[in-house]
């Protein structure tokens, strides 16, 4: 609470030097990014003994829940928001834990398929419920009306975003 209160106190004396700063939305963007970085530093922490980081365990799970646990590299760059590049390493080291398989498609053997090993389900069936006291612990002071508030503001954020992002705009 201290980084917060130090932060709103920077942006708004920014506010004060800045004609137009948009100092209500500077808050709500900087509460964001603080607390998904909180997040993704604990989850971090917890997946680093087992070889993983978080963009792993994201690949790994998307796979998991893929029907029949099957998605190609492509598919799972757009939905992990990786590269290509990235996304190559995420699958080799997933590939050299045993969590996962690669494999040419049975239907098209120009497509490279990324499949679920047993091992693979076994492990985050093991490890998802180790998160879940985090993930109450997040929203513990939320009422369900809150928490469904959140939601729809969240998601009304994201579309913004959306919007605003992709090929640079004009200033």
């Amino acid at each position: 609470m201290k980084g917060i209160a130090h932060m709103d106190a920077g942006i708004h004396r920014a506010g004060e030097s800045v004609p137009g700063l948009p100092v209500r939305e500077a808050i709500l963007l900087r509460l964001v990014l603080m607390t998904g970085n909180a997040v993704l530093e604990e989850i971090e922490r917890l997946l680093k003994p087992h070889g993983l980081s978080d963009s792993d365990f994201r690949t790994l799970m998307m796979i998991y829940t893929a029907p029949e646990g099957r998605a190609s590299p492509g598919e799972l760059c757009d939905a992990a928001q990786q590269g290509a590049t990235n996304m190559t390493r995420i699958a080799n080291a997933l590939v050299k834990q045993g969590f996962i398989t690669r494999a040419s498609s049975a239907d098209d053997r120009r497509r490279v398929e990324l499949s679920i090993t047993p091992a693979g389900r076994r492990f985050a069936r093991k490890l998802l419920p180790t998160l879940f006291p985090r993930v109450h612990g997040a929203f513990a002071s939320l009422s369900d009306s809150e928490k469904k508030t959140l939601d729809r503001l969240l998601r009304k954020v994201a579309s913004n975003v959306d919007q605003i992002t992709g090929p640079d705009l004009d200033p």
